[in-house]
């Protein structure tokens, strides 16, 4: 992996974990296209041909919506992105990547969200509302952040996150969530979360069996005392748009990812490297259990007070 600066730095403080977030974004930069482009393009389209159950779901009825997803991003690619992206409409492509597309089982080839898929970075999930509130009615996620796209399916957000901790049914987190999709009109938002993770995988599925087995024994996640050499920071970045024809919501998901090593060469490292080690010493032990950082939060943190001080 190359490394480079970070592009976000949400655990400076301006992104809290646990928190909702969201800001305004601005249309002209909704989709982020970087370096990374055809590497991520090639992995989402592997995973599609190996394991496509897992990265790909869809409720009847959903097509139309798809589509115009694909003609948001279309649209959107072609005017803002001419270097990486070219043609337009159905016909636009990103500029040197294969796609195999039409090798692929027939709902995969036919669905318009997969095809959508393959232009960007992002993971894109459609959210429906009925009786319940916004529920997950379909999705393309090839980088899941700790969870299965399959036990989400066709669930509504409070479910979804019921295992967060201070999100869950009932919560006050959880009716505000609810709030702000049903006020969602003509703008976009954005909000960032992030995590430590073990190796610089993007495809990262937990399930809630894992999840909880890892809560309980507590595992450490990087082997052996150099934890510069296995730790990576995943920055989500998280985008909400309400399709303004049909109404329903898109959610996009664009992964990341930095070895923890590459914040030495920040220029703003020292209060990058503090503000980071802040933040993992404030979480509590519900949180920690649920980022699965419990057995290694001091090391993490002696860590980053070591990066600070050496600055």
């Amino acid at each position: 992996m190359t490394i480079r600066r970070p592009t976000h730095t949400p655990y400076d403080g301006s992104s809290k974990l646990f928190t909702i977030g969201l800001k305004p974004l601005d249309f002209g930069k909704w989709i982020e296209i970087d370096e990374f482009l055809l590497a991520h393009l090639a992995e989402k389209q592997r995973l599609y041909a190996e394991i496509p159950e897992k990265v790909f779901v869809e409720e009847a009825g959903t097509r139309e919506a798809q589509r115009e997803v694909l003609e948001l991003l279309a649209a959107h690619l072609a005017a803002k992105h001419p270097g990486t992206h070219r043609g337009a409409g159905p016909d636009i492509e990103a500029i040197g990547f294969e796609s195999a597309i039409d090798q692929l089982a027939a709902e995969l080839r036919e669905a318009p969200l997969v095809r959508a898929s393959l232009l960007v970075q992002d993971d894109l999930i459609l959210m429906r509302r009925d009786e319940r509130g916004w529920r997950l009615a379909a999705g393309s996620l090839c980088f899941p952040s700790s969870w299965s796209l399959l036990e989400k399916f066709g669930k509504p957000l409070q479910e979804i996150h019921a295992p967060v901790p201070g999100f869950g049914p009932g919560t006050r987190p959880a009716e505000l969530i609810n709030r702000m999709f049903d006020g969602l009109q003509g703008q976009a938002v954005e909000r960032f979360n992030w995590s430590i993770q073990a190796g610089d995988a993007l495809y990262h599925p937990l399930s809630n069996v894992q999840r909880i087995d890892r809560a309980i024994s507590r595992p450490s996640r990087f082997p052996g005392d150099d934890i510069n050499a296995h730790a990576f920071i995943r920055v989500e970045r998280q985008t909400l748009r309400k399709l303004p024809v049909l109404g329903d919501i898109l959610f996009t998901i664009r992964i990341h990812l930095d070895p923890l090593a590459v914040l030495a060469r920040h220029p703003d490292r020292a209060t990058l490297a503090a503000s980071f080690a802040g933040q993992l010493d404030a979480l509590d032990q519900a949180q920690l259990d649920y980022k699965g950082l419990t057995a290694d939060r001091d090391r993490l943190v002696a860590f980053l007070h070591d990066m600070a001080k050496a600055a």
